[in-house]
């Protein structure tokens, strides 16, 4: 019979060895993240370390991760670019807060009442404006700025590669790290012992230095300089609509990312299981704190956390020490940032964006919920051409609005007898959706006989449904057996 000491440091073994796995998954995310956030590399590093020590530290679920996530890249470039770095602090300081209080509430498990078509639009959306965003970034160019505009400009972008062979070189570091992310996957499972993120930047980096490519590198200035608390003048900042939407964005989006990563990870594993008010409590603490630190807002992160317990990880200690590892790279070697170029992390965010995207599941969608298809293939669409916040909103309206319609089900049946009235059946749902149908059906009865309109079989009959047959039977002189009182809504 094996000892409780003895289970105790086989524990401590895998999670160490789980650890060091998560930490060469997370730093190349941590640095491409950042950059193609618009903030300096540290900053994603900070974000990844707060997730380690801190919120890896605090109740909620014991084996996700949480880090800078790709997921919020596109909302961070655009708060960075209207408001500015400064008001970066801000913003994640009181998305924490606000992160804080619902988990206090105890609202946590009501994230998981979102539409799930709702959820993959968000992220397929997510992953094409990051897509299209990187593209340019795979050529050291700069993105013109929104989904559309990106789009509008490949042309142009291509036309540009062509004509340049530094372009042309970071095109093709860019392409050979997906391609090494792409097959790494393929490989025997012994040989996938290192991630492949890490060893497609590590090849591009080795590549780069060693021949001395002319590709743009990541800009280092150093963990404590990228350290910016926000300001007080920032806070006063506090009072800008725009800058108050921002911040409602960042909630719910990094709310609902890391509580279906809980949801996600649970399958993984048989251990205890999220609690949900906690976990959002947890990086409501660790956006606090990241906020503080004028750093990147953090997520539960399922590349991360997939990792982690593929790894073999069994306590919260393995993802602890991803953030003492993650810690002690930043501190002891951040040289070894500027070596690295952008091309290769613009490659790792759209593998990163790909995965985002769900192909194989849209198919099999479509054909069995089609109405599910359609919410996710328009909150997709709405993210691109509008911003992150209002496709979202698109998303959820339009998520309200098929649910209603598909619970409003209402079935009419007319019986016309020899002689007395013609009787009139509605059974189901009666609501305003309804209303123009069941209308239709009455005003193509016979206009010389007798109508009985019969809502005893109503289920649910709603104030505007009511008015409009109430007038209709008034108009006909129709006999009404009404529905009964419970059944009724005003």
């Amino acid at each position: 019979m094996t000892s409780p000491l003895s289970s105790l440091r086989s524990a401590l073994s895998t999670d160490f060895t789980s650890s060091l796995v998560v930490f060469l998954v997370a730093l190349p995310l941590c640095v491409g993240v950042a950059v193609a956030s618009g903030v300096p590399a540290e900053l994603g590093l900070i974000t990844g370390i707060v997730g380690g020590l801190v919120t890896g530290l605090l109740p909620g679920s014991s084996l996700q991760v949480s880090g800078p996530a790709a997921g919020l890249t596109v909302l961070v470039l655009t708060a960075v670019q209207e408001y500015g770095l400064s008001a970066l602090g801000v913003i994640v300081l009181a998305s924490g807060l606000l992160q804080l209080t619902l988990g206090a509430l105890r609202l946590g498990r009501f994230f998981r009442a979102i539409s799930l078509s709702v959820v993959h639009g968000m992220l397929a959306g997510i992953g094409l404006v990051l897509i299209l965003g990187q593209l340019y970034a795979l050529a050291d160019r700069k993105a013109p700025g929104t989904g559309t505009a990106n789009i509008a400009g490949l042309p142009g972008l291509v036309v540009d590669v062509l004509l340049s062979d530094p372009a042309l070189t970071a095109v093709a570091l860019g392409t050979g790290t997906i391609a090494v992310m792409t097959l790494w996957k393929k490989l025997p499972g012994k040989a996938q012992l290192l991630p492949g993120p890490l060893v497609a930047v590590g090849t591009a980096t080795l590549a780069t230095v060693v021949f001395d490519l002319p590709v743009a590198r990541v800009q280092v200035s150093g963990l404590v300089e990228a350290i910016q608390p926000p300001a007080g003048s920032d806070f006063g900042r506090l009072a800008e609509v725009g800058l108050l939407t921002t911040i409602v964005a960042f909630t719910l989006i990094a709310s609902a990312e890391s509580l279906f990563s809980a949801a996600a990870v649970d399958r993984l594993h048989d251990g205890p299981k999220t609690d949900y008010d906690k976990e959002l409590m947890a990086q409501g603490a660790g956006n606090t704190l990241c906020g503080f630190l004028g750093a990147l807002p953090m997520t539960a992160v399922i590349v991360r956390s997939a990792a982690n317990v593929q790894a073999g990880a069994r306590t919260k200690v393995s993802r602890v020490l991803h953030g003492v590892w993650l810690l002690l790279f930043a501190a002891l070697l951040p040289g070894a940032l500027g070596m690295i170029p952008t091309a290769a992390l613009a490659g790792v965010l759209i593998h990163a964006g790909f995965k985002l995207l769900p192909v194989k599941e849209l198919g099999p969608l479509w054909r069995e919920h089609r109405g599910e298809a359609v919410v996710l293939v328009i909150t997709a669409g709405a993210i691109l051409v509008t911003n992150m916040f209002e496709g979202v909103l698109i998303g959820l309206l339009l998520a309200v609005v098929k649910t209603a319609w598909e619970t409003s089900h209402v079935h009419i049946d007319v019986t016309e007898p020899g002689s007395g009235p013609v009787q009139v059946r509605l059974a189901g749902h009666a609501t305003f959706l309804r209303l123009p149908r069941i209308l239709d059906t009455l005003e193509q009865l016979p206009a010389d006989r007798p109508v009985e309109l019969n809502l005893a079989g109503l289920r649910h009959l709603d104030h505007a449904c009511m008015s409009a047959l109430q007038h209709w039977a008034d108009q006909h002189n129709a006999h009404t057996v009404q529905p009964e009182r419970t059944h009724a809504s005003a």
